[in-house]
């Protein structure tokens, strides 16, 4: 589990677009990307699966991660996750986005899952119980 924090303009959504891409060469699984909005519809190669919450009525912590959940069960070939804007799918709520980053962190662990998520953030407001995954 890495998280990749910083306010916006910080090269976030970069560093996810790279990480996407080399993990969708090298996987021999299936690869997810998670995003509010169709803004990385021409970064993302084709190999990755772009899912956008947006259509699915995805607004809430409890909601992003039901939807994960779904994802996962449905398909037992995924290597890599990587979830973009995060908090801004999680309602802003940094309470309800740090419990849903605990939440799938247990889950993508049992299940031996990369994942990778992204929030405008400052690395400075999350508690420890997620700090400690934030990318150095």
């Amino acid at each position: 589990m890495q998280l990749i924090v910083g306010l916006k303009g910080t090269g976030k959504t970069k560093t996810l677009i790279d990480a996407v891409n080399a993990a969708s060469k090298e996987t021999s699984g299936v690869v997810i990307c998670i995003e509010c909005g169709r803004k990385l519809t021409f970064d993302i190669k084709y190999h990755a699966r772009l899912v956008d919450t947006e259509e699915y009525g995805v607004d809430d912590a409890d909601k992003l991660y039901g939807f994960v959940c779904g994802m996962l069960a449905g398909n037992y070939d995924i290597t890599e996750l990587f979830i973009d804007s995060a908090l801004k799918i999680c309602g802003d709520d940094v309470a309800a986005f740090e419990e849903f980053v605990c939440k799938v962190e247990k889950i993508t662990t049992a299940h031996k899952i990369e994942c990778v998520i992204v929030a405008s953030v400052a690395p400075e407001a999350l508690s420890e119980k997620t700090s400690c995954f934030i990318k150095k």
